[in-house]
């Protein structure tokens, strides 16, 4: 893949990004996750590629864009065909209630090469570069904490764990207090939460629960390219969500091994991208100032290079007639 399709893929989770910050502690999660749809979906018109949705809103008739199967980008003869995952904002209450971590996030592979996850949950275990190779999701909690620690040269008191605050994780919670690591809940955002283990500045060292697959395969791709390690297994709780893996034509042996890296990214070529819609811990959200301006952050990565770019941008929202739309149309 080009290495210049990077900046397109900032532009196109900025844009997101802008369009949903407008929503921003308006109590309006549903308006805040359309605009961002809105805005990756005007952005991509404008990407030199054919791309395909393996990770996106939802089936085509509970998504009217950005629907699995939906086919995006310039599409030009000869544009490079590629998979796509999106999550136009993760942290669509964050966004809501004003809370901190929402983001735009993005990822791009050559066709083939991103794993088609069902919409159910996956248990998850991911860590930073430093600790890679060190975790066994089929391992207990207390021997991935113990090595993991050891990987860190830390403390078992020191290392932080961070897991989403839910009832199906209060034994987990309690189990990680038992062997005493520390303990940092997050409410909503879990792709946010997986690349937190890549950065010191974070604290963050380690992430264990359950939580979405779909967003597994994104945390997958921000993960592989920053050297990282994620494993997951699918979590099936119904035999809906057993039928949504029939009709990707998963086996069982398919629903019960373990998920690597490999797995959910096959190759080595991923590109990932994210920007920050309110104010994190990694990136910084969306800032509106006087005359029609912004300002945004995000970062974007490439596995097969390891280039990690963070991009701070000014735009000026009049001088796009795809931003200056949106901007009237998400007031």
């Amino acid at each position: 893949m080009d290495r210049n399709l990077a900046i397109s893929l900032v532009r196109v989770t900025e844009t997101a990004a802008l369009a949903s910050a407008k929503y921003m502690g308006r109590g309006d999660k549903i308006s805040a996750d359309q605009a961002a749809v809105d805005g990756m979906r005007a952005a991509f018109d404008m990407v030199d590629v054919k791309g395909t949705v393996v990770i996106g809103e939802g089936e085509k008739d509970k998504a009217p864009m950005l629907y699995i199967g939906e086919t995006i980008g310039a599409a030009k003869e000869g544009s490079l065909e590629v998979d796509i995952a999106v999550d136009p904002l993760d942290g669509t209450t964050l966004v809501a209630k004003g809370l901190p971590n929402a983001i735009a996030v993005i990822a791009i592979a050559p066709k083939g090469c991103l794993l088609h996850a069902p919409d159910t949950y996956m248990k998850k275990i991911a860590v930073g570069p430093k600790a890679a190779g060190c975790i066994d999701i089929e391992a207990s909690t207390e021997e991935n904490i113990k090595a993991v620690a050891k990987a860190l040269n830390k403390n078992i008191g020191d290392l932080t764990v961070i897991v989403q605050d839910r009832q199906r994780h209060y034994d987990l919670i309690k189990e990680i207090r038992r062997v005493g690591a520390r303990i940092k809940l997050f409410s909503e955002g879990d792709v946010a939460a997986c690349i937190a283990t890549a950065f010191d500045n974070t604290g963050v060292d380690m992430l264990m629960g359950i939580g979405g697959a779909p967003e597994g395969v994104l945390a997958a791709a921000a993960l592989k390219c920053m050297g990282g390690e994620f494993q997951s297994k699918l979590n099936i709780r119904s035999d809906e969500e057993l039928e949504r893996c029939r009709d990707l034509n998963l086996t069982d042996e398919d629903i019960n091994k373990v998920l690597r890296l490999d797995d959910l990214i096959k190759g080595d070529d991923v590109f990932f991208s994210a920007t920050g819609i309110s104010d994190g811990e990694l990136l910084k959200g969306v800032i509106y100032q006087e005359n029609n301006t912004a300002l945004t952050e995000s970062i974007v990565m490439r596995s097969k290079t390891g280039t990690v770019r963070f991009v701070k941008a000014y735009h000026k929202l009049d001088k796009s007639d795809v931003l200056s739309e949106l901007m009237n149309k998400h007031k």
